[in-house]
């Protein structure tokens, strides 16, 4: 069995390095205990800053037992969604996570989710920092605060019945994640809700986990604006769906 994890990233020469060194340490002692394999691919959204060379050369140091580590580039700067949808669908993996260059989940989490999707077949698996304890215990109280009211709007506006939709970590089954992200166009921030509505009219089931947040790197986010782009986003994504067939269900 193969795992992928993918890695948006833009411009992350100053944290690419070690989460590297962190990830593939934490993944190396999980398939050598769990007898499976595993790639990580960076997906580098148009960086000017050199992180996708930073990737290769420090890959290249390494002597890794059970997987690989691998990049691949948008010529342009388009977006996390663009990122993410390019990592996924390039991705081998029978299960297929992705997560924020930062680790700020921590690679406990990234390991306790694949295995869970895996082990209980989960064709998808979200992360929710919503349902469990102390989820936000990594956030500022500000940035805790802002979490939650820009959560708040999005559940009200898109009528999702996922507890914590911008969650950054998320598992896919193959077929479920080639199902979805080859269907998806939305390149900006609000991906992860157009994702998630393609599965619930496809009728893919989607399952949560609990899991917290440990370190957070400064938000790329800004909450007025970036809320009402998101809206925006989110009603774009609606009426485009809404003019489509229904969908089957897989």
């Amino acid at each position: 069995m193969l795992y992928s994890v993918v890695i948006p990233m833009y411009n992350e020469s100053a944290v690419v390095a070690d989460s590297l060194e962190r990830l593939t340490g934490a993944l190396e002692r999980g398939a050598e205990s769990g007898g499976w394999r595993y790639e990580v691919l960076f997906s580098d959204d148009g960086s000017t800053d050199g992180c996708g060379e930073l990737v290769r050369e420090e890959t290249a140091k390494k002597i890794l037992r059970y997987g690989t580590v691998g990049t691949v580039r948008a010529e342009e700067n388009r977006g996390k969604g663009a990122a993410v949808r390019l990592g996924m669908l390039t991705a081998r993996g029978d299960w297929r996570l992705f997560t924020d260059c930062d680790l700020a989940y921590g690679t406990d989490a990234v390991l306790s989710m694949l295995n869970e999707a895996a082990g209980e077949n989960r064709a998808v698996l979200v992360g929710s920092r919503a349902v469990a304890e102390n989820g936000y215990a990594g956030y500022t109280p500000l940035r805790r605060l802002a979490s939650r009211v820009y959560l708040n709007i999005l559940s009200a506006a898109g009528g999702l019945r996922i507890s914590d939709s911008q969650c950054g970590l998320k598992v896919f089954r193959a077929d479920a994640a080639g199902t979805l992200f080859s269907r998806a166009e939305t390149d900006g921030w609000a991906f992860d809700y157009e994702i998630l509505l393609l599965a619930d009219r496809m009728g893919i089931p989607v399952s949560e986990m609990p899991v917290r947040v440990l370190t957070h790197s400064a938000s790329k986010i800004r909450l007025v604006r970036d809320s009402v782009k998101m809206l925006r986003e989110i009603g774009r994504i609606r009426n485009r769906l809404s003019r489509e067939a229904p969908a089957g269900k897989s």
